[in-house]
């Protein structure tokens, strides 16, 4: 196979954790006899010292042909003072928009080796962590009519939140396609007691389980989802939610899974054309000092693999090789026990690349 892969190394921690990334990637092409060619793609706060934008058109094209991007993380400090339609997180957000991206998809797994990082009692881990949160990207609160009014000697403020029947099937035939690939189960979550837009969701995610009659269809509040997620996160599989819900619990969901360095996504468009980044931002306090965890971002590389490049057996290689650094022992210092040594950035990616 031979693919093109646009690379975004970004700023902070992101050129570190993506080269061990292509690392991963390239032992990959060795060994299962792929080809793929790298294009860089400046994107963020260092595209703004480079070219004065955050990301510059001709950037927005190359990842445009390609045929998926891998993304380490953006901004920092250093670009606050930017003013805010040239911010790197306008980069990220423009970069969605022109690729089309209006799903994310971020799992929620603890690997067995790391399951004493979790914050969660050990009765309720012991369970299983291992569940995968799609949700819509590009509509509702986010993306709806915002404005502040001033009336009366008084300030409101409004955001509207939309989602049209078209926005939801997209976005649920997501949810029931992955839901296909793991144990057939899908959560959908909304607030079809208070909001019109979540009883539209519900409507058509009904409507829709009748063309998926191998997965088992369930609907969930969003405030109960949130409890469930600590209580009993072994009962999800799949959990398809709008865009602000969404955003709300995939940061819940990767904190019980002990560290957000361990945790990938992907932002799918149509045909396959994908985004992969670790959910972590740049850490700029840490970088250059070989200490950030890529196995966020290696991960991704997988998720690319398997999502975009319908590689699925390299995918499991690498989420394999993962596992058996971890049960080796090695670790890096945000998931590193008391007293024990950590293993650096370089050397992290070393050891999984060997055992693919």
């Amino acid at each position: 196979m031979e693919k093109t892969i646009a690379v975004i190394r970004g700023d902070g921690i992101g050129p570190e954790i993506v080269e061990q990334a292509l690392r991963i990637l390239r032992r990959v092409e060795a060994r299962f006899g792929h080809r793929f060619t790298y294009e860089d793609v400046w994107m963020g706060g260092c595209a703004i010292d480079r070219y004065g934008s955050s990301l510059p058109d001709e950037m927005l094209e190359k990842a445009r042909q390609a045929d998926a991007v891998l993304l380490g993380a953006v901004g920092g400090p250093k670009w606050d003072g930017v003013s805010k339609e040239n911010r790197p997180e306008r980069g990220l957000l423009r970069l969605r928009a022109g690729l089309g991206l209006y799903a994310n998809l971020r799992p929620a797994q603890i690997f067995p080796q790391l399951a004493a990082a979790s914050p969660l009692r050990e009765d309720i881990v012991a369970r299983g962590i291992d569940f995968l949160i799609v949700r819509e990207l590009t509509g509702g609160i986010y993306f709806g009519e915002h404005r502040t009014e001033e009336k009366d000697g008084e300030t409101s403020a409004t955001d509207v939140l939309s989602y049209s029947e078209k926005e939801i099937r997209r976005i649920a035939r997501q949810g029931f396609e992955a839901a296909r690939k793991r144990r057939h189960k899908l959560c959908s979550v909304d607030k079809a007691n208070v909001l019109d837009s979540s009883r539209l969701w519900r409507k058509t995610v009904t409507e829709m389980a009748a063309d998926y009659p191998d997965v088992e269809v369930s609907h969930m509040y969003v405030d109960n989802c949130a409890m469930q997620i600590v209580r009993n996160p072994a009962q999800f599989d799949v959990i398809v939610t709008e865009n602000m819900f969404g955003d709300i619990l995939s940061d819940e969901a990767s904190m019980i899974t002990g560290s957000i360095g361990m945790i990938p996504s992907a932002s799918l468009g149509e045909g396959g054309r994908g985004m992969y980044e670790p959910i972590h931002g740049s850490a700029p306090d840490i970088a250059g000092q070989d200490i950030a965890n890529p196995i966020g971002t290696i991960l991704s590389a997988a998720m690319l693999l398997r999502y975009s490049l319908n590689l699925a057996q390299e995918a499991d290689a690498v989420e394999a090789a993962v596992a058996a650094v971890l049960e080796e022992g090695w670790r890096t210092a945000d998931i590193c026990a008391p007293g024990a040594e950590p293993v650096g950035c370089m050397k992290m990616g070393e050891l999984i690349a060997e055992h693919i």
